[in-house]
């Protein structure tokens, strides 16, 4: 290319700066190409490295975007407004009618670079693993939320997207009766429904028993007016547990044993009741119904806070999405709360005290990919708090486990989704003692479970099972 050629800088300031600012990952990627990295035990990128393609890396789909919103302005397409308010980014039924007009254009071959630019967006698992080794904090899930979001105000959305996006509404109601949920899921019409029409596979079975264990327990004896009129002093030996759709109805046990957990602390654990969290609204752009999702939640979270009550969450990357989506999507109107991991919560509450002696006995942890990009010092975390219980805890440095929430059990993903797996924690896990092997994640676990038909522990519930 001659030296005098017009070149990306002056394509991209074509793009107005208020669409620049929104889409202000998209436009800081410099393309140093630090995301194309192909070690398998690193979190970084994992659809790049089943791919083996630009495209599917953070940079290809900075690249595509910025092509994309030039061509969306020089057609005259309003991005301003998406920029200016989201909660204003409403389809009027004209525009919902087009869509499907749109849609069946597109299935004819009608050609648009929107759908390359889909295709690139759907291959990402939204881990967030790009969003902190990048020098300049690429996070491509943030951008893929808004693209997804204005794509789809232009074409149908498939059937999935709304059984997915809905998640936290109707898993809720099927946990009442899991085991006829459980059965219906197991048929095998409803299975092969799933696979060849909706494009879900692999469903998930609700806990067995449920949470309902639980009740008359203490954790759920008390409401939120008896808590505001306690006298500080008796707050102190309380704990909010804070749920999420994943460890509450599809792994209760977990979220059981981190119950036992906190009265063997020697505090009194209360169990919240259920506010949708948001992330798979989220991840499939419903961002005008994700920014009133998470208002609300963090409404009623911010409310609890100022009790002074610690709030702990399970699932790492439900917890993440309270202080990262959440501050983008809401930004002062979040609030202040603060809901900690389980390791967070137990750093402070565990008297400092030197490492007991380490018995020959070994845990062995395979870190969340979302966790360990967006908290760094999570591992380090679990390995000083076993320390203090004389328990070696080794922190296995592995990529992702290719299941990412719903990302596994789709149709489409399903082959790289096992291929993710095998690349890296599958390779591990045939080297390791599987019944000392620990993960944070949910997604993890059911990753296991479902390719080696293995359970492995959460970290609390070793623990748990030292103190007994």
């Amino acid at each position: 290319m001659p030296i005098d050629a017009v070149k990306r800088g002056t394509y991209d300031r074509t793009i107005p700066i208020k669409v620049r600012e929104t889409f202000e990952q998209v436009m800081a990627c410099n393309g140093n190409g630090l995301c194309s990295n192909f070690d398998v035990n690193s979190p970084m990128c994992p659809s790049m490295k089943i791919s083996q393609q630009r495209i599917h890396s953070p940079k290809g789909r900075a690249t595509l975007m910025r092509e994309w919103l030039r061509l969306q302005v020089k057609q005259g397409v309003n991005l301003a407004l998406f920029a200016e308010d989201i909660n204003s980014y409403k389809l009027s039924w004209p525009q919902k009618i087009t869509r499907l007009y749109h849609t069946l254009r597109a299935k004819s071959g009608q050609y648009d670079f929107s759908h390359e630019v889909k295709e690139a967006m759907a291959g990402c698992l939204a881990c967030k693993a790009c969003s902190t080794p990048c020098t300049v904090k690429i996070d491509v899930p943030s951008f893929r939320a808004k693209f997804l979001a204005l794509y789809y105000s232009r074409y149908l959305r498939p059937i999935s997207d709304y059984l997915v996006a809905n998640i936290e509404l109707t898993v809720p109601l099927m946990a009442k009766q899991p085991r006829w949920f459980n059965f219906i899921l197991r048929q095998g019409w409803i299975q092969t429904l799933g696979h060849k029409v909706i494009g879900l596979t692999d469903f998930s079975q609700l806990s067995t028993p449920s949470l309902q264990q639980l009740a008359g327990h203490a954790a759920l004896s008390l409401s939120l007016p008896q808590f505001e009129s306690l006298p500080e002093e008796t707050r102190s030996q309380f704990v909010f547990v804070v749920q999420d759709p994943f460890t509450s109805y599809y792994d209760a046990r977990v979220v059981a044993d981190f119950i036992h957990l906190i009265e063997i602390l020697g505090y009194r654990p209360i169990f919240l009741p259920f506010s949708a969290n948001g992330k798979a609204l989220h991840i499939k752009g419903y961002l005008t119904r994700f920014a009133k999702t998470a208002q609300k939640t963090a409404d009623f979270l911010n409310r609890l806070a100022q009790l002074s009550i610690p709030m702990v969450g399970i699932d790492p990357a439900l917890v993440l999405c309270y202080r990262d989506e959440y501050s983008q999507i809401l930004g002062n109107k979040r609030g202040k709360f603060e809901v900690k991991l389980v390791n967070e919560w137990l750093m402070t509450v565990l008297a400092p005290k030197p490492a007991a002696k380490l018995t020959a006995e070994k845990w062995y942890l395979l870190g969340h990919c979302t966790e360990m990009s967006l908290l760094a010092d999570s591992a380090q975390q679990w390995i000083k708090i076993f320390a203090q219980f004389g328990r070696q805890l080794i922190n296995v440095n592995v990529g992702c486990c290719g299941m990412a929430g719903t990302y596994g059990h789709e149709v489409k993903h399903l082959a790289n989704s096992k291929g993710i797996y095998a690349l890296s924690w599958g390779n591990r896990l045939q080297k390791l003692p599987k019944t000392r092997c620990l993960a944070t994640g949910y997604s993890c676990c059911s990753q296991v479970k479902r390719i080696e038909n293995e359970t492995i522990k959460h970290p609390l519930q070793a623990l748990l099972e030292i103190f007994k």
